[in-house]
């Protein structure tokens, strides 16, 4: 079983960036396909991004292409998001997010078995 731990999250202005990483222990990182996500107060946790097992190919939601960016260093254990451009919008908690195999539900929370205790991150106007 894996554990993870989000850092990285603080409070940044509108159009600046932040880099979240996601810790794993317990498991490596490589067995599993990893997702991003976040939750907003009084609103359902939404697909932020994924990345694979290796790396190869990643996957992002609409509001967010162009501006966030998925990687993972499987040496190091961790998965990172990149922020950029960064919009009150996107202000949210941020959890990270794994489970053993790809399935085409890797937007939907309940594909992940095991969750990190997330991190905030807050965009000012």
């Amino acid at each position: 079983q894996v554990q993870l731990v989000e850092s990285g999250g603080g409070l940044v202005q509108a159009g600046g960036s932040l880099r979240l990483s996601c810790a794993a222990s317990g498991r490596t990182v490589s067995s599993y396909f990893m997702g991003w996500f976040r939750q907003a107060p009084g609103k359902e946790r939404e697909f932020v991004a994924a990345i694979t097992r290796s790396g190869g190919s990643t996957y992002s939601a609409d509001s967010v292409k162009g501006r966030f960016t998925v990687s993972r260093d499987n040496a190091k254990n961790t998965v990172y998001l990149q922020m950029n451009s960064l919009k009150p919008e996107d202000t949210a908690v941020y959890y990270c997010a794994a489970v053993g195999y790809y399935s085409n539900s890797y937007f939907s929370p309940s594909n992940y078995p095991y969750w990190g205790q997330g991190t905030q991150v807050t965009v000012s106007s």
